[in-house]
């Protein structure tokens, strides 16, 4: 790390990372009182981007310039959100994930002006979203609504929707409890509507693998549990070389007896066709290839494959 005495905290500059990075400010003073940090704010291309993610390498387009802080000495760590970490490559050489926080909440929500549910919304309702799965998934179960791209941090989707470019968003709960605009949700949705992304609702912070000390100072807001589930998503979504256009959903969680079940989906963008896998296993890593392997043997290579990217 920078000194003994201080942690430099690369993120996002959009609200809710700042909002975010908050949150691992508050857990590293928890841990280690005499502890000071201090934020690193970077633009991300991603969120100067208002096209399409692909022309910009998909979600890395998020992650890249903090990466490269990280890499290049200005930060300590590094707090990405789990979800936006692609999962067809790997972590910059030289650095590793060096801890899970407990996980948020990883369902969805419909925001609606006039407080109406999913099922509630006339034909051809805009809803306004930048996400391929959940585009994928309101086509198969909800075909008389119309997907809309919408894009921008959550805040300035809401202000979109506000002005009229949408009638209707679908947005993360747990983002919309961070920029406190929870009182905008009209209906949580659960996740056999909407099945999460891989890494839902979960803050990682990645560390050079050389820095000793960073890696010991934040080794203690690591969740267990998190990371178990995060593991088997993310072997999934290794397995199955999802890129940003892919949707893929995947969700992990506590079974009995500490095994974790996994739950995950693979659909074309129209909705059209859905592969499902739904598996329970003690080891993570096993059950995120069993499951990759079991939507490999439906057919998911060819799915994924005819996407562009």
């Amino acid at each position: 790390m920078a000194s003994a005495e201080l942690i430099r905290i690369a993120t996002r500059s959009s609200p809710m990372a700042l909002a975010q990075v908050e949150r691992v400010r508050r857990e590293l003073a928890g841990r280690h009182p005499r502890l000071a940090t201090t934020v690193v704010p970077v633009t991300s291309y991603g969120d100067r981007w208002t096209g399409n993610l692909a022309v910009l390498g998909g979600k890395a387009a998020f992650t890249r310039e903090v990466d490269a802080a990280l890499l290049a000495g200005e930060a300590d760590v590094a707090v990405h959100c789990l979800k936006d970490v692609p999962g067809d490559q790997p972590l910059p050489g030289g650095t590793r994930f060096a801890a899970f926080l407990r996980r948020d909440d990883v369902r969805d929500a419909l925001v609606h002006p006039g407080g109406l549910t999913l099922d509630e919304l006339p034909t051809c309702t805009r809803v306004g979203t930048s996400s391929v799965r959940r585009a994928a998934q309101l086509a198969a179960s909800h075909p008389q609504v119309h997907c809309v791209p919408l894009r921008g941090n959550a805040g300035r989707r809401l202000e979109k929707l506000d002005e009229g470019r949408a009638d209707a968003l679908v947005l993360a709960v747990c983002g919309l409890r961070r920029i406190r605009a929870e009182h905008r949700i009209a209906q949580v949705l659960p996740v056999e509507t909407l099945c999460p992304p891989v890494g839902a609702g979960v803050l990682a912070l990645q560390c050079r693998e050389d820095d000793a000390a960073t890696l010991a100072a934040v080794a203690p807001l690591n969740d267990a549990d998190t990371a178990r589930a995060v593991t088997a998503e993310r072997t999934l979504l290794h397995a199955l070389r999802g890129h940003c256009n892919s949707p893929i959903a995947g969700y992990a969680q506590p079974a009995s007896d500490g095994a974790l079940t996994l739950t995950a989906r693979v659909f074309t963008p129209d909705g059209t066709t859905t592969l499902a896998a739904t598996a329970t296993a003690p080891d993570p890593a096993a059950l995120g290839a069993l499951v990759a392997d079991t939507l490999l043997t439906q057919g998911a290579r060819a799915v994924i494959d005819a996407i562009a990217h």
